[in-house]
């Protein structure tokens, strides 16, 4: 009996001891309002804008009000997650309450902008069903990412406008938030979704990693980055996980297109301006494709995270990578100085490679909390939510913890040169910067979702095929024939993207399955050739000098 009891005792004593020793726990928070948020941002904003928020609304209102954060991934997670609570949303509603049949035609129709006129009457009328309604996914706002994701959701009907435009119209004159900039929209003219932070893309590298490599000129364009001996030492993330990475290479293309454009036209001659850049547009499409391949090739790994090359770079586990500016320039604030005194981490944006795009924020159809979620938008353009992205932890008006080091929206804000003391970036002017690249979205703005799909197939399923091969080309001294082969881009043309459009928008799903299985495995036959023609140019003692 004494052994039982003691036995008893100390199974007692396990189980309860991690309870008996836990840390006092905060009582969760009340308030008078919950404003749910989902959202790709990370701890860091979520933390600085809650508190910010928490006492911009007590201080009008005399109400508390917490922010509930989702945080389910990326914008691409977040997209479909919207999309698929939606359809469920819709289809309690319209076979429930408006008792209508349901059927994949519906299912399809009822967020398509571009119904044709022949669609089914039914198709058409669950369409206006759904704009007409208060259909809820039980979210209030949908708050970071890019421009294309929150012009989606827009185009699918499941934003709705924000009274911004009519509260504070004089926010949106040019000498405070522009409607473009360079080419890029900053916010929706009937208020379905506003920018409120700038985001420009770039190169973060580490000077030790890149002194290590033998590399005397630090990467600081594109073309930097395709360089031999950077081979498996680039952090590089899937452009269909991350929207940023995807804008990243868009950039690079357009800068490509760009280029192109301005030879052609030294040398036109007297041939027409439209028929050169419609050259320009194919034939820089094809070598911005080209330049990201061989980035693509001196990739370490591609991850879904685009927070996670910076850290990568950080621990010198990877020379350089693709960044976002803010996460650039975070990690650079949060790793050791070298024994110099310099920086161990540096971010550049590439001169003309880089467009200032914004990060939107929207109000979602049947947003459960409407007026608080109105309010934290105004927040967020207000001068005061502004601070919050550029000014220090500690300074008047700024974060308490953490320097977000993002650029704000609002042209006036660059204004105040008083707070030049105040902010972590305080030379920083993206509306002063005259060598960005301006933005033509009729090149490549209607093939973002395929640009990203086919980078993948080239870069991503078929990785390791690449790296070998380009390992192969540089053994061999970069071969012309060799580096031809490999960089075939006639599968995935820019008069190829129409059809591949036609194919990821396809109804049956398997026609995308069989589309990126077919193209990998021409690009896989195309690597293994390029292989074989470096060894035999290696062989026959004919490989160019490197």
């Amino acid at each position: 009996m004494i052994k039982r009891t003691i036995l008893i005792v100390a199974l007692v004593a396990v189980v309860a001891l991690p309870f008996l020793l836990r840390s006092r726990q905060a009582a969760p928070e009340r308030a008078d309002v919950t404003v749910v948020i989902i959202t790709p941002h990370n701890e860091a904003i979520r933390s600085e804008f809650g508190r910010g928020f928490r006492q911009w609304y007590h201080a009008r209102t005399g109400r508390t009000v917490l922010l509930d954060w989702r945080v389910i991934g990326g914008t691409s997670d977040i997209t479909r997650f919207l999309e698929a609570e939606y359809i469920a949303a819709f289809r309690n509603y319209w076979t429930g309450k408006l008792g209508k049949p349901w059927n994949a035609e519906i299912q399809a129709g009822f967020t398509n902008p571009k119904l044709a006129a022949d669609a089914p009457p039914l198709v058409r009328e669950a369409r206006r069903a759904f704009l007409d309604s208060g259909v809820s996914c039980g979210i209030d706002l949908f708050f970071g990412g890019g421009s294309y994701d929150f012009i989606r959701q827009a185009d699918a009907g499941r934003l709705v406008p924000s009274q911004l435009l009519r509260t504070h119209p004089e926010w949106f004159a040019d000498a405070v938030i522009p409607q473009t900039y360079s080419g890029e929209v900053y916010w929706d003219r009937q208020g379905l979704w506003f920018g409120n932070v700038l985001s420009t893309y770039g190169i973060l590298y580490n000077r030790d990693a890149i002194a290590r490599l033998g590399i005397a000129s630090p990467p600081e364009r594109w073309d930097d980055l395709k360089d031999p001996r950077l081979v498996a030492e680039l952090g590089l993330a899937d452009p269909t996980k991350s929207s940023s990475i995807a804008k990243a290479f868009e950039n690079l293309i357009q800068q490509k297109i760009q280029k192109r454009l301005a030879v052609l036209r030294q040398a036109a001659g007297n041939r027409a301006a439209r028929d050169l850049e419609a050259q320009a547009v194919r034939e820089g499409w094809v070598t911005g494709l080209q330049l990201i391949q061989l980035i693509g090739a001196n990739a370490r790994y591609f991850t879904d995270s685009s927070q996670k090359p910076p850290i990568d770079v950080s621990q010198g586990d990877c020379a350089a990578g693709i960044a976002i500016d803010f996460y650039g320039r975070a990690q650079a604030e949060v790793t050791d100085e070298r024994s110099d005194g310099k920086p161990r981490l540096v971010f550049v944006t590439p001169r003309g490679g880089s467009v200032a795009s914004v990060d939107p924020i929207a109000l979602l159809r049947g947003a459960p909390n409407r007026e608080a979620a109105e309010a934290f938008i105004e927040y967020t353009l207000s001068m005061d939510g502004q601070k919050l992205w550029n000014f220090k932890p500690g300074t008047p008006g700024g974060t308490e913890r953490f320097a977000l080091r993002r650029m704000p929206l609002r042209k006036d804000f660059y204004a105040h040169d008083e707070w030049k003391p105040y902010r972590s970036d305080p030379d920083a002017s993206p509306f002063d910067d005259e060598d960005h690249l301006v933005y033509r979205p009729e090149w490549t703005g209607g093939l973002f979702r395929e640009m990203a799909f086919v980078i993948r197939i080239m870069c991503l399923d078929t990785h390791d095929e690449l790296a070998a091969a380009w390992r192969e080309l540089i053994r061999a001294g970069v071969p012309p024939a060799a580096l031809a082969a490999l960089g075939d881009m006639s599968a995935i043309s820019y008069d190829r993207m129409e059809a591949i459009r036609r194919t990821l928008n396809s109804k049956d799903k398997v026609d995308e399955i069989r589309l990126a299985k077919t193209l990998a495995a021409g690009f896989r036959e195309q690597y293994r050739r390029a292989g074989e023609l470096a060894r035999e140019n290696e062989r026959a003692g004919v490989a160019r000098p490197k």
